[in-house]
């Protein structure tokens, strides 16, 4: 089984064909960069790069697997929209991960996964070797709850290093895409129907209509 992967919950625009066979995964191509404003002008062209690199068409992919956060509102949007409309295109089924899971679902021992939530906060979580603890939350660095996290990793626990209570990696760490389809592989092995992708963003957008004005879907 041929699996497209995209997340554009950080940071990082990102997209990859990984071949899921049983329990085995390959990654058999991948674009990244690092490019907050570079979501809606990189994703399409990494897509269609991946597929080149891999010698293969959209006819060749049997199913999305996207990041549905938590991330800025703007950035994961361009994401989803376009792992929904890659899927409906080609009539193949889409499934959503946690974001955060492509982080902290690598770790060992207790760890703490963060990512940049802008505004000054970061999006996190806690992981018990690789398996997440409750929901995603957001905050402030320093007003970080007691969490018995030994380290922390991820984009926004490089960025916010000296506020955290606990030793932070200080290169940033971006969702693994590989461990975003090995975490739905067995929705994807199983044929369970496609999904609608529903973005986890913990937070109300910055634009908002003004008042008294009513909203685009009102």
């Amino acid at each position: 089984m041929r699996v497209l992967a995209l997340d554009t919950s950080t940071a990082a625009v990102q997209a990859a064909l990984v071949d899921l066979d049983d329990d085995e995964l390959f990654l058999t191509a991948f674009r990244r960069e690092v490019d907050a404003r570079g979501h809606v002008e990189k994703l399409a062209p990494f897509i269609e790069g991946c597929l080149a690199d891999a010698r293969r068409t959209v006819k060749d992919v049997d199913a999305v697997v996207s990041g549905v956060g938590p991330g800025p509102f703007t950035g994961l949007r361009v994401g989803m929209v376009t792992a929904a409309a890659f899927a409906d295109g080609a009539g193949i089924p889409v499934y959503g991960v946690c974001s955060l899971d492509g982080i902290g679902g690598n770790t060992r021992g207790r760890a703490l996964a963060a990512t940049d939530a802008r505004r000054k906060e970061i999006y996190w979580a806690v992981y018990e070797d690789g398996v997440r603890e409750g929901e995603p939350q957001v905050c402030k660095p320093s007003e970080l709850p007691e969490t018995g996290a030994d380290y922390a990793i991820g984009e926004g626990a490089s960025k916010y290093a000296d506020e955290l209570p606990m030793d932070a990696e200080a290169t940033p760490i971006f969702p693994d895409l590989v461990k975003l389809v090995e975490l739905a592989a067995p929705r994807l092995l199983a044929g369970a129907p496609t999904e609608q992708l529903t973005p986890l963003y913990l937070r109300r957008p910055d634009a908002q209509p003004a008042a008294g004005n009513p909203s685009p879907t009102s």
